[in-house]
């Protein structure tokens, strides 16, 4: 009668121990699903970050009027590969001095003279300035609509019961009985 019972608990140690590798293995799996997604949400946040930044540089290009074009050679490849990404590069070509932007994908870049340069540098210096303008006047927005004097408490009747909300400049409810 012992004999049986030993068959019993080796079977239920070696079901036990295939379990638990399955698991072992479900765990691991679903581990590297999960880096493998949080390295992918990171990329796309990344890319949306930096997309907007790199589609305006080069409609500033485009207007100022660096001409695309396309790399068609793996010689060309190459030698846009070697470019630092985002930065317009002084580039030598036959003696000439040229201005390269290179796309995100390296498969075409913008290219300009000296003229088109002077035009970039400008309208990026007109934009710089214009955004530094738009943050000083929302600050300057901000200081006076708090130095505009004292709030003014107004009360409102919210709900199917009209309870008395009472409201402070945007914010509510508050209690000014209860210095809140």
């Amino acid at each position: 009668m012992k004999e049986p019972e030993k068959y019993n608990r080796n079977s239920l140690q070696n079901n036990n121990t295939s379990k638990t590798k399955h698991m072992k293995k479900l765990l691991t799996l679903t581990g590297i699903a999960g880096i493998g997604a949080v390295l992918a949400l990171l990329a796309a946040c990344q890319t949306t970050g930096t997309g907007q930044a790199v589609v305006q540089k080069e409609s500033l290009l485009s207007q100022s009027g660096f001409k695309v074009k396309t790399v068609t050679t793996p010689k060309q490849q190459q030698r846009v590969s070697q470019l630092p990404p985002n930065v317009v590069s002084a580039v030598k070509y036959q003696g000439k001095l040229y201005y390269v932007y290179p796309t995100a994908k390296k498969d075409q870049v913008y290219v300009g003279k000296q003229a088109q340069y002077d035009v970039y540098k400008q309208a990026l210096k007109a934009k710089i300035i214009s955004q530094q303008a738009q943050q000083a006047n929302q600050t300057t927005q901000q200081q006076q609509q708090m130095l505009e004097g004292s709030p003014v408490w107004s009360g409102e009747t919210a709900g199917p019961r009209h309870v008395q909300v009472q409201v402070f400049d945007g914010f509510g409810p508050l209690d000014p009985m209860q210095g809140d």
